[in-house]
């Protein structure tokens, strides 16, 4: 039998997943990832870790799916986007840490250029730390040594998807989901825009090649896992989720909570430019097409969790929290704003910081479990809202994935709050299924995207429960908790 696999590169783990032709799991591997804080707003990875272990979910995947590599016709990368790399391209050696897209050391830059409203036109992306293109440039300042290499090609960069494509298969390149996330990308040439690399000072010799998602882009090098199976189909994480999710159709959108949470709709061939605070980005492209998408960013979802977890050890696993959280009937007024790396969309604070509010001598664990878990679905109800007013129409229901779509508190609590229904599919790693789908439909797996449409599996619905009332003045508690979160580090 004939297999496609993705490779799910996250930002707190890796997964590889093996898919049949009727879009099933048959076999995953998954491990942790490290992040490292050196500096208040600084968030690194190792490269090398994030190589070594993708390496080894691919090996270990095959092994629980029961598979040979001779039996994928293809394997397909989905990535942290933005996440900043550079290597030396000779010896493929690390020059830095990755600078991770959570990383706000820029943030004092960005507001130094200021509004540069040229920037957002060509690239649909407003002037943030979370972009790359200003983390390159600080690495570029910091290491004025490297700019010269830089230039002559022997240092080169790219966000996580080219650095494993260049070591898995020798070739730079990089797609169009993940190259207009870079603040470098003029989105309707679809090309570098030289303009950019001039204004951030970045060399155009050390950036990838940009190809279309639903392309190839290599072949294995031998030995990685066996034989030289091609690397065919490549997308940003949160356009794979869309793309596994089969939001294919102008106006189909999703929500996916992992490490922050992302609002993407599919805006059809032509790009839409946002007037509340969203981003216009590329959904995916193939050799003769092109769909744009309006995002929404929420930098920290299900990684106020993990806080919760590591940081305060209020809970021992993230599956505490529903329990928890029912356990009582409200937050008893506490709200928790998860602004540890500023406010994304629709508000694009970078000095906002982390704040809870409410708190009385009758906080319990459970009241702050549930504030975080509620949070979550506060900004991402900020995010539907500012998408239904850049689209003139208000969204019927809400797609849900990522891992913390699996706690049913947070679905029922997210359609309250919106006052529509939230749909959960029964397989929620969309991202690898996503990527899985560009590999198949590039090697011809798949014969066309009509051919996906039919793989949809069970799904859930949540209904709202909430009354308008109790929903409005949850909201306006809400805004103020946003309000105070504001501008806290200036």
């Amino acid at each position: 039998m004939e297999y496609v696999g993705a490779i799910d590169l996250g930002t707190t783990g890796v997964r590889f997943v093996v898919f049949d032709r009727h879009g099933n799991p048959v076999g995953a591997a998954y491990h942790e990832l490290t992040l490292r804080f050196p500096r208040p707003g600084w968030v690194e990875q190792d490269p090398l870790e994030l190589l070594d272990r993708t390496i080894a979910v691919m090996r270990e995947g095959l092994s629980q799916a029961g598979i040979t590599a001779s039996e994928l016709v293809g394997i397909g990368i989905t990535n942290q986007r933005e996440t900043a790399i550079a290597w030396d391209a000779n010896t493929g050696t690390p020059v830095h840490p990755a600078i991770v897209w959570q990383d706000r050391r820029t943030a004092a830059r960005c507001a130094e250029i200021g509004g540069e409203e040229w920037i957002t036109v060509r690239t649909g992306l407003p002037l943030d730390p979370y972009f790359s293109a200003t983390k390159l440039e600080w690495l570029f300042a910091h290491r004025p040594e490297l700019r010269a290499r830089a230039e002559a090609g022997e240092v080169l960069v790219g966000t996580p998807d080219s650095w494993l494509i260049w070591n898995l298969t020798g070739v730079h390149a990089t797609d169009t989901t993940n190259a207009s996330r870079t603040l470098l990308f003029d989105i309707r040439e679809l090309a570098w825009s030289e303009d950019l690399c001039r204004f951030f000072s970045i060399p155009s010799a050390c950036l990838p090649q940009v190809r279309p998602s639903v392309s190839t882009f290599g072949r294995l090098k031998p030995g990685i896992i066996g034989p030289e199976v091609p690397i065919a189909g490549v997308l940003g994480d949160q356009q794979a989720a869309l793309f596994g999710q089969r939001g294919f159709d102008q106006g189909m959108g999703k929500v996916t909570w992992g490490t922050g949470a992302f609002l993407l709709t599919n805006t059809g061939e032509t790009p839409v430019r946002s007037t509340h605070g969203l981003i216009t980005t590329i959904a995916y492209t193939t050799p003769d097409a092109v769909a744009y998408a309006l995002e929404g960013s929420a930098f920290v979802a299900g990684a106020a969790v993990q806080w919760l977890r590591d940081g305060l050890g209020l809970i021992a696993t993230a599956a505490e929290t529903e329990s928890l959280a029912r356990s009582v009937d409200s937050t008893g007024g506490v709200y928790l704003v998860p602004a540890f790396a500023g406010l994304g969309a629709p508000h694009w604070d970078p000095h906002a910081r982390g704040t809870i509010v409410g708190l009385t001598r009758g906080t319990t664990r459970a009241h702050l479990v549930r504030a975080a878990l509620e949070g979550i679905a506060y900004e991402t109800c900020d995010l539907v809202r500012a998408m239904e007013r850049d689209i003139g129409s208000q969204l019927a229901e809400l797609r849900v994935d990522g891992g913390a779509a699996r706690n049913n508190f947070l679905c029922q609590f997210q359609s309250d709050v919106l006052g529509i229904p939230v749909v959960r599919p029964a397989y929620l790693e969309t991202t690898a299924r996503g990527a899985a789908f560009a590999a198949g439909l590039a090697r011809g797996y798949w014969e066309r995207f009509e051919s996906l449409q039919g793989l949809t599996g069970e799904e859930e619905r949540f209904s709202p429960r909430m009354d308008n009332a109790t929903r409005g003045q949850l909201l306006a508690g809400w805004a103020r908790a946003v309000d105070r979160a504001k501008g806290w580090a200036k």
